[in-house]
């Protein structure tokens, strides 16, 4: 696959933002994959951990937004406690779903759950889905 670098994408705008919020590099990384390998998560993800990272330093956050890695992230640390450079990955995945909702871009919609779901779904679990996958705005 060959992909076209855009070098004022590099450190750009969101990138700054998603360092800024995760208070960690995502330059710190040099794709081992130990991350993706201990993600129990993993399989659910459309791009392995490791590659998120990998586009975020090359500046192809876009890739990101498209993807549904950031979502699926349980935040479960398990691809921390095996970083070598104690790369936070938890708190970068929850970045970029904190910068994506800032956009005022949802990936759940309330309306278009169907109510028999709603009626049964925990009301803990809904309010906590919402808050991770809903902006404010």
């Amino acid at each position: 696959m060959l992909l076209k670098l855009d070098p004022s994408k590099i450190r750009c705008e969101e990138i700054r933002d998603i360092e800024t919020i995760a208070a960690d590099s995502v330059y710190k990384c040099y794709q081992c994959g130990k991350c993706s390998a201990a993600c129990p998560a993993a399989p659910e993800m459309d791009m392995l951990p490791n590659q998120v990272i990998r586009y975020l330093q090359l500046g192809m956050y876009e890739k990101i937004l498209e993807s549904n890695t950031p979502w699926v992230c349980a935040s479960c640390l398990q691809c921390m406690t095996v970083c070598p450079k104690g790369v936070d990955l938890a708190k970068i995945m929850e970045a970029v779903r904190t910068v994506h909702l800032r956009r005022g871009e949802n990936k759940l919609n309330i309306n278009k759950l169907d109510e028999e779901y709603k009626a049964r779904a925990p009301q803990i679990a809904m309010i906590a889905g919402l808050r991770k996958f809903q902006s404010l705005s």
